[in-house]
């Protein structure tokens, strides 16, 4: 089974950013290829078989690949608390998965509401899930090439919304402090404290999505 990978390029070039302060492209291209490993990732749990052969390319070692496996770790710790809340995306929010202007206004809305009150490591792990969430659905709906919908969104949003936070944090390296050097009760608080606001925003979203069924 070929599974979702980032060409080996395109991993070189984003790789090469942990050693200098990132620009805000480079941090959009971060964002991107990461949810492209936190996407595949569900895919292979989920047992969805997914073939594109531009993204067949090994995932390089080094920074990125430790952020990689850190935002995975903590997104797992996220969905082990409410198993169902991130699965089943399409169906909660009620949306058409057969139109792409549908699926980004979906998840461009739920990114929005997730950081209504502000930017932490924990929604940003929330926000991932989401578009893995969506994306399965997505493949197991045989609409594959929304996958691709869903990490340019994702990219988009974070462009506009979670650069200047990421800048001035030194960029994506810094969520590995949340292992690092966080409490586990204290890492336990954000992770609930996400859920909790994908719960209450997932009933809003309902509402703001209605007039488009």
């Amino acid at each position: 089974m070929e599974v979702l990978r980032r060409s080996s390029v395109f991993a070189a070039e984003v790789m090469e950013v942990f050693d200098r302060s990132p620009t805000d492209k480079e941090l959009v291209s971060q964002a991107k290829a990461l949810c492209r490993d936190y996407i595949n990732s569900r895919l292979i749990q989920a047992g969805v078989s997914w073939s594109k052969p531009e993204y067949n390319a090994p995932v390089p070692g080094g920074k990125l690949a430790e952020v990689s496996t850190i935002l995975l770790r903590l997104g797992d710790e996220l969905e082990y608390i409410r198993p169902n809340v991130y699965r089943n995306i399409a169906r909660q929010l009620n949306i058409s998965l057969h139109s792409e202007s549908v699926v980004s206004d979906a998840f461009q809305a739920v990114a929005a509401q997730i950081f209504t009150a502000g930017i932490t490591w924990g929604k940003v792990v929330s926000l991932y899930a989401v578009a893995a969430g969506l994306a399965v659905d997505c493949v197991r709906h045989a609409q594959p090439a929304m996958v691709h919908t869903i990490v340019d969104c994702l990219g988009e949003f974070v462009r506009k919304t979670l650069v200047t936070w990421l800048k001035r944090r030194g960029g994506w390296a810094d969520i590995t402090k949340c292992v690092v050097n966080a409490d586990p009760s204290l890492r336990s608080h954000w992770l609930v404290a996400a859920v909790c606001s994908f719960g209450h925003f997932l009933k809003a979203i309902f509402f703001v999505l209605l007039p488009e069924r």
